[in-house]
């Protein structure tokens, strides 16, 4: 595996070694003491997660609070999404900065995503099968959500038009600045 740092500190993708031949594939997608090296720092998932979109789906940009919050690693297992980091951490030189890294079942990327990160994701294929890993169990009393088109980070979504967001993402989602931040 390499693993390749982002332009925001702690945020890397993990970029697998295929081996392929006419039988198919075989690639190794997770190996803990190695990312534990690359993390600088030991990371213990506790849970896996899947979600299926259809094209324009927009997920996110979610994230736990406190106690609550949780460290990722994505990737897609069918389709193609752009999946963006948002940094939340006030103490940071990337505050409010975000990554953005396409991630497809063709190029096998996975993205990780520490704590103290706003997550979301573009489908851009027909279908998209995402899953990921997370070190913190989910609780919905600590969920937040920040608008996907929030001028203050700016993302410049790939598909503007025809985007199909939850109810929650479009009338519960905040500001980045009324956003609870990390310290």
């Amino acid at each position: 595996m390499e693993y390749i740092p982002t332009a925001i500190n702690g945020v890397f993708i993990c970029n697998p070694k295929v081996f392929s031949d006419d039988r198919g594939y075989f690639m190794e997608t997770w190996r803990e003491a190695d990312f534990n090296a690359a993390a600088g720092y030991d990371v213990h998932f506790v849970q896996d997660n899947e979600s299926k979109s259809h094209r324009g789906v927009l997920r996110g940009l979610h994230y736990q609070r406190g106690a609550c919050s949780q460290a990722k690693l994505v990737r897609v297992l069918q389709g193609c999404v752009v999946d963006v980091a948002v940094d939340l951490r006030k103490s940071s030189s990337t505050f409010g900065q975000y990554v953005m890294v396409e991630l497809s079942a063709e190029n096998k990327r996975q993205l990780f995503i520490p704590r103290g990160f706003a997550h979301g994701f573009q489908v851009l294929s027909d279908e998209a099968v995402f899953t990921y890993k997370v070190d913190n169990r989910y609780a919905p009393e600590a969920e937040c959500s920040i608008r996907y088109d929030d001028q203050t980070i700016g993302i410049d979504w790939p598909l503007q038009h025809d985007l199909e967001l939850s109810e929650k993402d479009l009338k519960h989602a905040v500001s980045f600045d009324e956003a609870e931040k990390f310290d």
